[in-house]
């Protein structure tokens, strides 16, 4: 029998896709981490630009701090999976908050 911690259970759960990559993401409440894979961001994109276009719309909202983002990512390259996963968090945030839809379509992160 295995003990894996669990995990709360999520305020919303979004897909974001882009070419041919598709990413499910759950944010929590949280301190602010990122997983995708369960990796922490850092291992998995290793690249600044990328973890620089994943995390913008939290930093755009000012969210950055205010919850745990997890993500599942299939398909596509390291680009790819990065614009899904932006586009699955902005759609997350949209869904928790409504009001934040004009400056996430503004920046251009719903699409």
């Amino acid at each position: 029998m295995s003990t894996k911690p669990k995990l709360p259970v999520p305020l919303c759960q979004t897909t974001g896709r882009r070419k041919r990559a598709v990413a499910r993401v759950r944010i929590r409440t949280g301190q602010g981490t990122i997983t995708v894979n369960r990796k922490p961001i850092e291992q998995y994109f290793t690249s600044a630009t990328h973890r620089m276009i994943v995390t913008e719309p939290l930093r755009l909202t000012n969210l950055a701090e205010g919850y745990n983002v997890d993500a599942t990512i299939d398909g596509g390259g390291v680009s790819g999976q990065a614009g899904a996963m932006r586009l699955g968090i902005a759609r997350s945030l949209l869904e928790l908050d409504p009001e934040l839809r004009p400056a996430l379509k503004k920046a251009g992160l719903l699409t």
